[in-house]
């Protein structure tokens, strides 16, 4: 297999911990080869490829934003429908303790490496920390240099630039939204809080599209299935939907008017609300449903999809949720929401439908998460994970496919709070059957003030984690308690200055234009989305060049100046009153590190750029 070819458009720094064919993670590639040929060599020890391209089964991974454990028909919930996904259910395995972190981008960066997110350096949802060390080794690397064909199509939120965009890490295919969720400020400029017609990110190019957004991925991710099935190479497939998150402005309208007339109360866990807030309430629920139910209905057209190219035996779809529901409604016998680390705030049903090796309606209850969906994943298509990576996770594959393999107790940690360095007890939870540790301090704040007041549940007696046993069950508090702190430790020295954010490189051939947004600045002043908050982006310029820039304010202002500073070149322009753009052509930039910061005056006072995009000449 030619790696070289197969990676036409990659040449970005990636490294392996402690391993012969494996270097040092301070020590750097310049190529993908190096690693997938160490990857292929060890798959093909076992495994032709011609083989394996008939045998090997295709994987599709679907995961929903917002959407919520208890947002099923199969859960319980008697108000969302979601047949589509309910008969998905039935004719496939479930793990019904399975567990994500409690916010977006966390969850991301374990899916795609089988590791704690506090390995990767993605701690938060913004401001520079959804962004994810660009050293990391994802799944879609791994089965890649497999020989499949790798596609995402959604939400990525794991850094909107070179060199952690999905095509540099591991995708061929990618059609994707910028940052956490349209409607942030990383939207393309035109094009804001588009969910109908929305301009998306195609292979790196801003690309209108028309239609419904989840529509749309469910449609480019049939294309690139149907295009893999003729050329007969197995894909590796993730959808990754933005919807149900936020806003709600812009939703399927014919399922929105459907949805108006419910009666919500089954599922609303606040029921005495004064009128006017119980209307805002049921419409906004009413929006929630209608996407969830969109996405049934692309679920649906998937199933029919694989149907007609006859691959639906041999095809593993997989569908959970990134965390718990973005409002305070039904989660079952749980309490909590997105954010909280209650078990209404971190657990998903997994569904796991795999007909040629996975009985229709296997249950498994067995303590499991996100950290071990890529080695599941890998050890379903038969490739290799290479020992030299420190992954986190186990294959679950056993407890589904009726193998009695021994699964011995283990232990799930999560763990994540707003802030750039994360702190020790800060809003974790702590998972051994059928223990879980939890200090509930609150994903919004960046620390917690006082001694750490940590509780003890029992959660097959208390789900709803009413009685704490801290003092009643002095031994196991003290054992779990150790068992986190050494936790903590450990994922917080994965590499040398562990917290520091990843770098965007400019000045390379793989990325000519460069979009800087608020997502990924590093906050300084202000609210960190507000119209008064100023930041500064972390770069690397590799090479030495000339660049345009063009600054993009979002609101109407007096006219004033705006300086761009580097700490290697400082520019001065004018900005003519209500201007959203002023440009020039006068940067220029040697190799090296820096930050790049814009201050904007207007009437005496500063903030920053909505965007900046340096364009290379």
């Amino acid at each position: 297999m030619n790696f070289d070819a197969l990676y036409p458009m990659i040449d970005k720094p990636k490294a392996i911990p402690n391993g012969a064919a494996y270097p040092n993670k301070m020590m750097h590639f310049r190529s993908y080869s190096s690693i997938t040929g160490f990857v292929a060599a060890i798959f093909c020890l076992t495994f032709s490829i011609p083989t394996l391209k008939a045998e090997r089964p295709n994987v599709i991974v679907i995961m929903s934003d917002d959407q919520g454990g208890g947002d099923y028909g199969f859960m319980g919930n008697k108000i969302i429908r979601t047949p589509e996904l309910d008969a998905m259910a039935n004719k496939s395995g479930l793990l019904t303790k399975f567990y994500v972190s409690p916010v977006c981008a966390p969850t991301r960066a374990s899916l795609m490496t089988g590791r704690y997110n506090y390995r990767t350096r993605c701690i938060d949802t913004y401001v520079g920390r959804a962004m994810m060390d660009p050293d990391e080794v994802t799944i879609a690397e791994l089965l890649r240099a497999a020989d499949y064909r790798t596609g995402i199509y959604g939400k990525w939120h794991l850094g909107d630039n070179y060199p952690m965009r999905p095509m540099d890490q591991g995708f061929q295919d990618s059609l994707i939204h910028r940052g956490g969720g349209i409607g942030q400020p990383s939207d393309p400029i035109g094009a804001e809080g588009k969910y109908t017609d929305p301009t998306l990110i195609k292979n790196g190019v801003e690309t209108p599209m028309k239609g419904y957004c989840t529509d749309i991925y469910f449609d480019a991710a049939m294309g690139f299935i149907e295009s893999a099935v003729k050329e007969n190479d197995p894909f590796f497939t993730y959808i990754a939907t933005n919807a149900p998150h936020g806003p709600y402005h812009d939703v399927p309208e014919a399922l929105y008017q459907e949805y108006l007339k419910v009666d919500f109360g089954p599922i609303m866990i606040h029921k005495n609300l004064n009128p006017a807030r119980l209307k805002s309430e049921t419409d906004r629920l009413a929006r929630i449903c209608a996407m969830i139910t969109n996405i049934d209905e692309n679920v649906g057209r998937l199933f029919k999809k694989l149907e007609q190219l006859g691959i639906r035996e041999n095809t593993i779809v997989i569908y959970l949720n990134d965390n718990g529901p973005n409002s305070m409604r039904y989660v079952g016998n749980m309490r909590g929401m997105k954010s909280h680390i209650d078990d209404g705030g971190v657990r998903s049903p997994l569904v796991f439908h795999w007909p040629a090796k996975v009985k229709a309606r296997h249950t498994s209850d067995t303590l499991c998460a996100h950290i071990d969906l890529m080695p599941t994943i890998l050890d379903a298509c038969g490739v290799t994970t290479p020992v030299q990576l420190k992954i986190d996770g186990r294959s679950f594959l056993p407890l589904l496919t009726g193998n009695n393999a021994p699964w011995p107790k283990r232990q799930v940690v999560l763990q994540s709070h707003r802030g750039n360095v994360p702190q020790l007890y800060h809003h974790f939870a702590l998972h051994e059957e059928p223990w879980k540790l939890v200090h509930p301090t609150g994903f919004g704040k960046e620390r917690f003030d006082g001694p750490p007041k940590l509780e003890l549940y029992d959660l097959n007696k208390d789900p709803r984690q009413q009685n704490n046993l801290a003092e009643q069950r002095p031994k196991v508090f003290q054992r779990l308690k150790k068992s986190y702190e050494d936790w903590f430790a450990d994922v917080s020295s994965s590499r040398p200055d562990n917290y520091a954010p990843p770098r965007i490189v400019i000045g390379t051939k793989h990325e000519t234009r460069t979009v800087l947004t608020r997502q990924d600045w590093r906050h300084a002043t202000g609210r960190p989305w507000g119209r008064d908050s100023n930041g500064a982006w972390l770069l690397e310029a590799r090479e030495a060049c000339a660049y345009r820039v063009e600054i993009i304010f979002k609101e109407n202002h007096p006219a004033g100046k705006a300086t761009l500073n580097t700490g290697k070149a400082q520019l001065t322009l004018d900005v003519p009153a209500n201007q959203k753009r002023v440009q020039t052509d006068q940067l220029y930039l040697p190799t090296g590190k820096f930050k790049l910061s814009v201050d904007a005056v207007f009437n005496g006072k500063t903030q920053g750029p909505h965007q900046v995009i340096l364009t290379r000449k």
